[in-house]
């Protein structure tokens, strides 16, 4: 068997029962007191002693907390366990934002349906979760419907359960994946990712933009300014709610799954794809075009390309993006040209072509010059 590859994570719809749904909701109503609970201990623990208080020191709390609360000792320890990592991680990356000179950001509370999921830390069978009988089963829950619809490869390690703000349930297992490997492949491509298409890849072919979010945009401005119409706390604005959120998560859906399907397409046909190694948090501060690249999801999109390809043994480079548009990819010349330009046309060696074919045929030189 060859040695695992990495880490992964397989999203699956699940259909608990009422009981079931009930006690999962319950759960994440306790989970976020603890969470809560946990972050105000440490708070006021440094205010006093200034020093931190560690995740082991909670534990004992939290062993505690369990005697004397009847609705702590009800959720599985493993889920109740696993908050306190959770704590733990914000106050990391809290401490990791002050070292690093951003924003810090210090850990908030979380308010009432904030809490969206629970974490199995261990998963086989006699442990917090496994599948049995093509069900998950939980423990403490019991066996759940669930929508096996593409095979898991490797050993499953963790089950998160999410309850999404469209009122679906999923369950997210982490798997520590082994390689399903394609046939050898040396054929390389370079790919420049945009806005008019998708992408344009360096032998010419163009990707079409779904533009998802776009397509969706006047039912959800008619969902928004019906939901700003309705009384807070009434049954009508709840309803309202739902259908928004179930609008927001079919655009999120149609994306991975475009994403997916292509991410898949190139690491089938090319041994070696060439990327431009985007910073688009930068990026999305222009506000021109903020939406239109949250929208296409190109940092979603790489993601995708990257694990895929290591996962069957491809190659996935990044690439400097300096100077791939303007730059003439037959000469090396630079031909200056606005975003409204869309070709490019070289006065000096007579180049005429789009000019996202021009930039995916320069991603691939630099990657030949490196």
């Amino acid at each position: 068997m060859s040695s695992p590859k990495g880490i992964r994570n397989y999203k699956f719809r699940i259909h608990p029962n009422k009981e079931q749904e009930r006690k999962l909701t319950n759960w994440l109503a306790t989970c976020r007191i603890i969470y809560n609970s946990a972050l105000a201990d440490r708070k006021n623990y440094y205010e006093r002693n200034s020093k931190g208080l560690t995740r082991i020191a909670q534990q004992e709390t939290l062993k505690a907390d369990k005697a004397k609360r009847p609705q702590v000792k009800k959720v599985h320890s493993q889920v109740a366990q696993e908050v306190l990592f959770r704590v733990e991680r914000a106050y990391n990356n809290f401490f990791r934002r002050v070292q690093a000179g951003e924003k810090p950001g210090y850990p908030r509370y979380k308010g009432p349906g904030q809490y969206k999921s629970l974490t199995f830390t261990q998963f086989g069978d006699g442990l917090g979760a496994s599948f049995q009988n093509d069900k998950l089963k939980l423990s403490k829950i019991g066996l759940v419907k669930i929508d096996l619809h593409r095979e898991i490869y490797g050993k499953a390690k963790t089950c998160t359960i999410k309850h999404e703000q469209s009122g679906k349930w999923y369950a997210i297992i982490t798997v520590e994946e082994y390689p399903v490997l394609y046939s050898p492949n040396w054929q390389s491509i370079g790919l420049d990712v945009g806005i008019k298409e998708f992408a344009v890849l360096s032998n010419g072919e163009k990707i079409a933009n779904p533009k998802h979010l776009q397509k969706s945009e006047r039912k959800l401005k008619t969902l928004q300014r019906s939901l700003a119409r309705k009384k807070k706390g009434s049954k009508n604005r709840a309803r309202v709610r739902l259908k928004l959120a179930k609008q927001h998560e079919k655009v999120r859906n149609q994306r991975k799954d475009f994403h997916h399907q292509l991410s898949n397409q190139l690491v089938w046909k090319y041994g070696k794809i060439i990327v431009e190694d985007l910073q688009i948090t930068n990026m999305v501060k222009n506000h021109s075009l903020a939406k239109s690249i949250s929208d296409a999801g190109w940092g979603e999109f790489i993601s995708m390309l990257t694990y895929k390809a290591e996962s069957a043994g491809r190659v996935l480079e990044k690439v400097p993006p300096h100077g791939t548009t303007q730059e003439c990819s037959r000469c090396g010349n630079i031909v200056k040209k606005s975003l409204s330009v869309r070709i490019h046309a070289c006065p000096h060696c007579g180049l005429v072509l789009d000019r996202d074919h021009n930039a995916a045929i320069n991603i691939v030189h630099k990657t030949k010059a490196s």
